[in-house]
Parts: C-alpha cells; sequence; structure tokens
C-alpha cells in the first residue's frame, strides 16, 4: 500500500472541524473517516500483481553511446489497467525517463522504452520493476515489485580507432600495395625486377641476372603470419586513474587498436588478462573475429587490487606458444612493481620472444615538475621529479634485458604503440 500527500492533506484539513466543535469525538470521526476513505481507495485500485511484464534483450553498445531497453507490458485481466511503471536500473546505465504511465485496455500490449547511456565499462544491471496504481480518489494505491531482470553490455569505446586509417595506409606502403616492395632482412621474398640507381647492391640475383644478360635485384616484402601475443595486466596498477579512466582503460585501447592493424596485415593475435589468475584468454581467434572477440572478452574486465603473478603469467605465454613471437606486455612501468616480480620472468621470455612493454604515463607528472611558484609546489615538482627518475630507471633495466620500451600518455600510448610495431615489421624483427 502507498499513500499520497492527498490523504495527508485531508488528515490535516480535519482541524477545521475540530476547531469549530472542540470535542474530541469530532476528530476521532474525521480520523476514521480519512481511514475508511483510503481502505475504499486502496481496495478500488485493484491488484498490481494482474500485469504481466518481460524485457526484450537490449543489443550491445560502445561505451559513450546511447541504447535503450524494452519493457512489454501486458493486461491480462478485463477491466482497464491505469498505473505507472518504474523501470528502475542501477545508476553507471545512464538510464533516462524510468517512469512509464500506462492506460491498457484488456488484453493490450504496450513497450516501455527506457534509454540509457552507460557511464561504466561492462555489464550495467536491472533486477526490479516497480509497479504502482493509485485508487480513483488518489488518496493511496497499492505498489508492488515485479522481478524482470535485464542487462545491456557496455563495450570498451576504442577511440584509438580514428587512427587505424593512417597506420593502414603504412601498412599497405610496406606490403607494396602503394609503394614499392623494399628489401629487409628476414622478410619473405616476392618477386624479381630491373635494378635502378639507388637499389642496394647486395639484392643483385647474379643467376637471374646471368640468364637474362641484364642487372636483376630481388624484391621483398613484410612477413606475414607473424604471431602476437598481448598481455593485459588487470592488477592493483592498473586501477590508477589518469584523467576520468584508470590505467586499464587505455591500455585496453592500445591492445584493440594493435590487434586491428595486425589483423589486417595477415598476422594472429592472441591475449591473456590477468593478475594472480587468468581472467579472460583469446586464443585461435581467425583474423576477420579477432577484434569482437577481444572486444567482448576486455568487456568486463575490472582491476584487482592485488600484485600481479609475472611467473603465472609468463608460463601461460609458454604454455600458448614456444616458437618466435611478438609478446606485448600492457602494463605500467611502475618500480616497485617491476623490479620486485617481473625482472626475472623477463630475463627467461626476452630468450625466446621479442618483448614489448607498453606503459601509461601520468602526463600529470611531467606538469607537476614544472611548477615551482611556491614551495607547496616545489616539494611536489621534487617528488614528481623522483618518481619520473624512478621510471626512467625501471625503463633502463628492463631494456637492458633486450625488453623494448614503450611509455606513453594515455591518449598517445595506441599510436606508439601501433608505429612500434610497423617499425618491428618493417625491418623484419618479428
Amino acid at each position: 500500500m502507498v499513500l499520497t500527500g492527498r490523504f495527508f492533506a485531508l488528515v490535516v484539513a480535519g482541524a477545521i472541524p475540530v476547531i469549530a466543535y472542540p470535542r474530541y469525538w469530532v476528530a476521532l470521526l474525521w480520523v476514521l473517516g480519512c481511514v475508511i476513505l483510503m481502505v475504499v481507495d486502496v481496495v478500488a485500485a485493484g491488484s498490481t500483481r494482474t500485469l504481466r511484464l518481460y524485457r526484450l534483450p537490449s543489443a550491445p553498445i560502445r561505451l559513450g553511446e546511447s541504447g535503450s531497453s524494452v519493457l512489454m507490458a501486458y493486461n491480462v485481466t478485463a477491466r482497464r489497467f491505469h498505473a505507472r511503471i518504474n523501470d528502475s536500473w542501477q545508476p553507471s546505465a545512464g538510464a533516462a525517463n524510468v517512469v512509464h504511465a500506462v492506460s491498457l485496455a484488456p488484453g493490450e500490449q504496450q513497450q516501455l522504452v527506457t534509454a540509457l547511456r552507460p557511464t561504466r565499462r561492462g555489464d550495467r544491471l536491472t533486477h526490479r520493476v516497480t509497479v504502482r496504481r493509485m485508487g480513483p480518489l488518489g488518496l493511496a494505491g497499492r505498489q508492488s515489485g515485479h522481478i524482470v531482470p535485464g542487462s545491456i553490455r557496455a563495450l570498451p569505446p576504442f577511440d584509438s580507432r580514428k587512427l587505424l586509417p593512417s597506420r593502414l595506409a603504412r601498412l599497405r606502403q610496406l606490403d607494396g600495395r602503394s609503394a614499392v616492395r623494399i628489401r629487409g632482412q628476414g622478410t619473405e621474398f616476392d618477386s624479381l625486377r630491373d635494378y635502378v640507381d639507388g637499389d642496394d647492391v647486395r639484392s643483385i640475383d647474379w643467376r637471374a641476372t646471368a640468364r637474362r644478360r641484364s642487372t636483376v635485384v630481388r624484391t621483398w616484402q613484410p612477413e606475414k603470419d607473424r604471431h602476437i601475443v598481448i598481455v593485459l595486466d588487470t592488477s592493483r596498477t592498473s586501477a590508477g586513474r589518469i584523467g576520468d579512466s584508470p590505467r586499464l582503460d587505455a591500455a585496453m585501447d592500445a591492445a584493440l587498436l594493435l590487434a586491428a592493424l595486425a589483423a589486417h596485415a595477415g598476422d594472429r593475435v592472441d591475449l591473456i588478462a590477468g593478475d594472480r589468475v587468468v581472467h579472460r584468454r583469446v586464443v585461435g581467434a581467425s583474423r576477420t573475429t579477432v577484434l569482437g572477440d577481444l572486444v567482448n572478452a576486455m568487456t568486463t574486465l575490472e582491476p584487482a587490487l592485488l600484485e600481479a603473478d609475472w611467473p603465472l603469467l609468463a608460463a601461460e605465454v609458454s604454455a600458448l606458444t614456444r616458437q618466435r613471437a611478438l609478446l606485448v606486455l600492457l602494463t605500467p612501468l611502475e618500480p616497485a612493481a617491476i623490479e620486485e616480480s617481473m625482472l626475472a620472468p623477463l630475463s627467461v621470455l626476452t630468450q625466446r620472444y621479442r618483448v614489448v612493454i607498453g606503459s601509461v604515463r601520468d602526463p600529470q607528472l611531467a606538469a607537476m615538475a614544472g611548477r615551482r611558484d611556491d614551495a607547496a609546489e616545489i616539494y611536489d615538482a621534487a617528488a614528481a621529479a623522483r618518481t619520473l627518475a624512478l621510471r626512467g630507471r625501471t625503463g633502463s633495466a628492463v631494456s637492458r634485458l633486450g625488453v623494448d620500451v614503450v611509455d606513453a600518455d594515455p591518449a598517445d600510448l595506441p599510436a606508439a604503440l601501433a608505429d612500434h610495431y610497423l617499425t618491428l615489421k618493417s625491418r623484419g624483427l618479428l
């Protein structure tokens, strides 16, 4: 049962007859009359359980885009059903116009559309729908909750996809579709052509030159069908927020751009995401579906307040492939975390794989180190300078192991990592 403001206003209005006739029985009769009217209104409102509710599936959307959830209401009674329906979602679903007024004839069905704009990645949920049916006097009514579960999946936004066309143009140049074939150590033979000024004399094919009696050179193309393994760190260091989002989201964006570029290049991409346990694993996806598989795997990932178990993650990589591959570790370049648990596994991984560390750098550190207007800012600048020096020392330590370090701001990391991949591919180092 639910009471409205009209009922309380009616009770307060009883002060008028009590003032006119100051007897206790006058007040008692007024309150009794209000209660009787309330009971009559509740009975006349009718049951809220006669409404049948079910929810249609909601299509996934990218974070920052708008979607909707459709709730179907069906009147199974022989009388008209007037009610207000509250389709309640968790706050991060960004639900709008959640209260719907319905007036259903007997046997009528109506769609109730709730607009959604999620503010967090992952599955945004709803569990309960509240139905409120008021009586004809508007004094009271009935209210009940219906269990109608639903969800909408907010996929990673993939903001760096706007960088993909320019990187694909560079990839086409490497492949020779918009430029001449290039020669490089470790690349695959493509065809023969006549020698022109400026060609490397080491590319001359002497047997073909002897047969044709003119100088002929070999042309080459970047290797295809390389293997790329992306390891996504979901430990406590990935939970640090830079701006409005955690480091993990920036690392996901970089991983998606790299995977999309590698798939267009004809390379195989696998993903391992974890900290002390492996939360997600995408292995053996085709080049046409790998991007969608990665997006779905990353959607529900959240940082864990635990240290990463790098020996475990290294063992997962070794179990995945023992052949030469490009291993991309997306983890913050935090000195304590890397020096305590990561250096030993890195020394083993670099003997078998080409290892690249992609790290999200906080741009506020450089800005803080440059502000020295008062005593407080000087202390902040000293702390920022010390942090930058420690990161630089850690980067030098892993570089001496043969690891390439790509340390960039969140907005620049996807482009920097993609450019590093293209550079390795052009030099035949994958």
